[in-house]
């Protein structure tokens, strides 16, 4: 480990690296703790996560009372990153290793961490792109020079760096559906870059009232492709956890699914207000995929709930044959009892979510900060 006595600050990305790699770090959150409602940094044991108010922790003579450990790294993190500089230079003052984590939460929710993927046959980079705070994934996919830029969220910078050093350029942008739990960056960069931005139809209106967006999109339906390189993406639509839901094929290699499936659930059909008719729509869609996807496929979705659902690589998918024998919901065997688990899932969800589902077909704008209080805390888009 580094020499950290002149070090006052450590990037959100160290913190995800150490925690990863198994070193000794606690986590003091010095917000007020109903802050903690709308997301904390929560990848590490709930012994290693600390949450004191700031003027608590320098109002204590010596701050080993609050229960901090003087031999371990303490990382101190608040909203933007600029409290916890006071807080962590006030630990070390009294002799804990402490580091303020720069960009705070609003830092923590927006990194992404890239991660590879097996390459599908035709394709050069299959890359999975971990918005850890979120529990939300994107991706890219490179293919002779060109790139497919799948899910991402509003900043597009590290995709487009990795798209930079590949030697490629982003021929397309596509969204699986309207997110309801974050801002998609896609219309922005496909304007920006003068590409294609797909998204289904039926995805282009808000879904409480019909009302439709104002969102310059290029149509992908039933059986379309998106050319990328040597390789043909195909569309497949799949509703239920919205009307327009569309997964993404790449052969029989690799799916990207959205939210039709996950790693130990199944999107919610509850977040538009048509709970009974998205019901049934996802449950033809999930029959459609086990009459129809070959059984070693690799599911690659757009969300996560808990580190249990990572690989050994902390990538996070699996393929159908095994999703079938694991996931609860996929071994529901009759509609009738899928329809009543689902029901007994089925609950509230953030009232940010209509505003942002607003924002995604283009009938709000709003400014960054107010963006980033719709997007705290992890998606609540599984049922379960």
């Amino acid at each position: 480990m580094r020499d950290q006595s002149f070090v006052t600050e450590m990037s959100v990305r160290e913190l995800v690296r150490q925690v990863e790699d198994r070193e000794e770090i606690h986590v003091l959150d010095v917000r007020a703790p109903a802050r903690l409602e709308s997301g904390r940094i929560d990848v590490l044991p709930p012994e290693r996560f600390h949450n004191i108010r700031g003027s608590e922790v320098l109002g204590l003579r010596d701050p080993a009372e609050s229960g901090l450990p003087r031999d371990a790294l303490v990382a101190v993190v608040c909203g933007r990153g600029n409290d916890s500089r006071v807080v962590a230079d006030h630990l070390k003052a009294h002799g804990f290793r402490s580091l303020s984590v720069a960009g705070g939460m609003i830092g923590w929710m927006r990194l992404v961490i890239p991660r590879e993927l097996a390459t599908p046959p035709g394709c050069d980079r299959f890359v999975q792109f971990d918005r850890i705070g979120k529990g939300a994934l994107g991706y890219v996919l490179i293919s002779q020079g060109q790139a497919l830029v799948i899910d991402p969220p509003r900043d597009t910078s590290e995709y487009l760096e990795l798209v930079k050093r590949d030697g490629a350029q982003v021929v397309g942008v596509a969204d699986t559906h309207a997110h309801a739990d974050y801002v998609s960056g896609g219309p922005t960069l496909a304007r920006t870059l003068g590409v294609p931005y797909y998204l289904h139809p039926e995805d282009s209106v808000y879904p409480y009232d019909g009302t439709p967006g104002r969102v310059a999109f290029t149509e992908v339906t039933e059986g379309a492709e998106i050319a990328v390189g040597r390789v043909r993406v195909i569309v497949e639509h799949t509703p239920g956890h919205t009307s327009g839901s569309v997964c993404y094929r790449i052969g029989d290699h690799a799916v990207l699914t959205g939210d039709l499936i996950f790693v130990d659930s199944v999107g919610r059909p509850d977040l538009g207000g048509k709970t009974a008719e998205w019901t049934a729509q996802l449950w033809r869609s999930l029959e459609r995929a086990r009459s129809e996807w070959p059984s070693g496929i690799r599911v690659a979705p757009a969300h996560y709930a808990s580190d249990s659902e990572r690989n050994e690589d902390r990538s996070v998918g699996e393929t159908f044959d095994e999703l079938q024998k694991s996931n609860p919901p996929l071994m529901i065997a009759s509609r009738e009892r899928f329809t009543e688990w689902v029901m007994s899932q089925a609950g509230s969800f953030p009232d940010a979510y209509r505003r942002i589902k607003g924002v995604n077909v283009g009938l709000e704008v709003l400014g960054e900060d107010e963006l980033d209080t719709l997007e705290a805390g992890r998606n609540q888009c599984a049922l379960g």
